[in-house]
């Protein structure tokens, strides 16, 4: 019986394909969609809560842009509630300001602004943070003057008032740019805490116009105008977040407040000036509501 040679099969491994079940493969793209879905939804809803402080200043030709903050609106946003909250700041609230000492909570922009120009923000940021014991993350600078042209844009706004404020009465009015200005610093009518009032009214209508459809054709030039007179330090990457919180407002609403005159006491300074001192033990639980301090 001979010895039989069998031929030896030669495998080229270099045509040989690992092949992936297609169960696994669906299984790993699945965890991948569900993981990149938990990101997004972490993202917008994250039960974060980002406090942003609005100062509209009285900045002119005249006095250049070192002017005092005559608007000072404390916004909180909580995505996951949906919760949007304004409280509006007098002007002539008697406080300490950092590195300057007691002043009137308007002027802490205005100092900072003119020993370093492009500062006043941050100044006026650490102010609330030092007596109001709220932290505030980010801030927007609107330049009073540009408000008649980023009104404009929008074809003007309407204002809806329950009673007289100002010089208008009750009922819904449009206002053109410069109407819009006019009213938001009328001093002729009203005090400090109706001017207040006035500056919610005004920047619930700047948001309800520019967040209906038939408006949104002017968005670009809205951007661009908003762009000239607006300052702010909120980076790209939280706008998303806290423009989907915005688009759900006209559902839910914004929970407007103000210091109030029961919240305060009017005081005349050894220099004659009069001012308010804040009654922290009644703006305590209004600012433990609104900001979760």
């Amino acid at each position: 019986m001979s010895d039989v040679t069998r031929p030896t099969r030669r495998i080229d491994r270099s045509q040989t394909v690992r092949t992936i079940p297609v169960k696994r493969k669906n299984k790993r793209m699945r965890r991948t969609l569900f993981a990149l879905l938990g990101i997004i939804t972490i993202y917008f809803i994250a039960p974060l809560r980002t406090n942003i402080l609005i100062l509209g200043t009285d900045d002119s030709p005249e006095r250049g842009s070192a002017g005092r903050t005559d608007t000072i609106i404390l916004a909180s946003v909580v995505p996951l509630q949906p919760y949007i909250g304004m409280l509006s700041i007098p002007r002539d609230l008697w406080v300490t300001i950092p590195r300057v000492g007691e002043q009137r909570i308007n002027t802490a922009y205005y100092f900072s602004e003119l020993n370093q120009a492009g500062s006043g923000a941050d100044a006026a940021m650490e102010t609330i943070r030092e007596n109001f014991g709220v932290p505030v993350h980010y801030h927007v600078v609107i330049h009073m003057l540009g408000l008649v042209s980023v009104v404009d844009t929008l074809g003007g706004v309407d204002i809806h008032l329950d009673t007289q404020t100002g010089v208008y009465p009750a009922g819904t009015h449009h206002l053109n740019g410069i109407q819009a200005l006019a009213f938001a610093r009328d001093r002729s009518t009203s005090d400090d805490f109706s001017r207040m009032a006035r500056a919610q009214v005004l920047v619930s209508a700047v948001l309800g116009k520019v967040l209906t459809p038939a408006s949104w054709r002017d968005l670009p030039q809205f951007v661009i105008s908003l762009s000239r007179t607006v300052e702010t330090n909120i980076p790209v990457w939280q706008l998303p977040r806290l423009l989907f919180t915005l688009v759900r407002a006209p559902l839910f609403g914004v929970d407007s407040h103000t210091i109030t005159r029961e919240m305060v006491t009017p005081f005349v300074t050894s220099g004659g000036a009069q001012v308010l001192l804040p009654n922290w033990e009644v703006i305590n639980p209004l600012l433990e509501k609104m900001f979760g301090r």
